[in-house]
């Protein structure tokens, strides 16, 4: 017999817990092919380098804590599960404990703004793979995208505002908005990635009216093949090149504390802007914040009051069941 709650699904990128598992996390992100013993300590050595684990699982906890807390307020039944895509808890682990809640009806929600299928789609491959694994047949209604979503706009923009005040009135300050780079073929498929990101940036900047302002890619992948740019690095070059002294990073494909914020901005962005004489910041992460969870908790109602009725590009999709391959 079916619960009556509705089960949330939040899902989450994943990170080691120390730098013994980051051999076998990285091994995961590579779909099981070991890396080889230059690759595993270069990125144990990023990991030592921000004290040898980040906050995003306690982040991603918190957050799923929280938003069970915030739509339970007005008595209704709500549990939230968190699953990570390439570490524990695994969102295997997360559609077993909805299976074992007896729930039929979730939404799936990923910590991350922007759709693209070598991202979110991805977790919902995981998704598919863990019902059919666990014999569930739980239905599982996609939020894809929320982009566009004015409560995540505006947390961003409020945190560019407060950030801003804390360079010298009067100075000139352009402002990078970021978010992690995806091989360049995504493109061949008309993929939406860029497209979203571009109209976040946009929005964004509006609500701001931001003079100056640019988009950049980062963490890019060490691959042979081509990514998406221009890359912050590159970026940073050109605006000194141009003159300017003060740069302020955003970096809205991202929600929270994690490896390619610590290490890549924090440490290696910020190097290389004072090796050209740029002060560069970075915008506060929303995090497990009460208005970002306050805004992932509009998303949820709004979706689990019309799972037949949203529409599928505009910011969710289908369903996933474990029919579904």
């Amino acid at each position: 017999m079916g619960s009556e709650k509705t089960g949330v699904l939040l899902m989450a990128y994943g990170t080691p817990d120390s730098l013994d598992d980051v051999e076998p996390y990285y091994t995961h992100i590579r779909h099981g092919r070991i890396p080889s013993p230059d690759q595993i300590e270069e990125l144990r050595s990023r990991y030592a380098l921000v004290g040898g684990r980040t906050p995003l699982s306690r982040i991603s906890e918190a957050t799923r804590a929280g938003l069970e807390a915030r739509l339970n307020e007005p008595g209704e039944g709500y549990s939230v599960v968190l699953g990570m895509k390439h570490w524990r808890p695994w969102i295997r682990d997360a559609v077993q404990a909805l299976a074992e809640q007896g729930i039929d009806n979730a939404v799936g929600l990923v910590l991350a703004p922007h759709y693209s299928s070598m991202s979110i789609a991805d977790y919902y491959r995981y998704v598919a793979e863990a019902q059919a694994n666990v014999g569930s047949n739980i239905r599982i209604d996609r939020i894809d995208s929320w982009h566009l979503h004015p409560p995540y706009l505006q947390s961003v923009a409020g945190r560019i505002r407060r950030r801003l005040l804390e360079f010298p009135s009067g100075q000139r300050v352009v402002v990078v908005f970021t978010a992690h780079s995806l091989p360049a073929r995504i493109l061949e498929h008309a993929d939406r990635y860029p497209d979203q990101l571009r109209e976040s940036s946009q929005a964004i900047a509006a609500l701001l009216d931001l003079s100056e302002w640019t988009f950049s890619y980062q963490s890019a992948g060490r691959t042979a093949e081509q990514w998406l740019g221009p890359d912050l690095f590159a970026t940073i070059g050109k605006l000194a090149d141009q003159g300017a002294k003060n740069i302020l990073v955003a970096p809205i494909g991202f929600v929270s504390d994690h490896l390619e914020i610590l290490y890549d901005i924090d440490y290696e962005a910020r190097r290389a802007a004072e090796d050209l004489g740029l002060v560069l910041k970075r915008t506060e992460s929303l995090n497990a914040s009460p208005d970002f969870v306050e805004g992932l908790a509009e998303l949820v109602l709004s979706r689990a009051s019309a799972p037949d009725s949203a529409p599928r590009h505009g910011g969710w999709s289908e369903n996933v069941t474990g029919a579904q391959r």
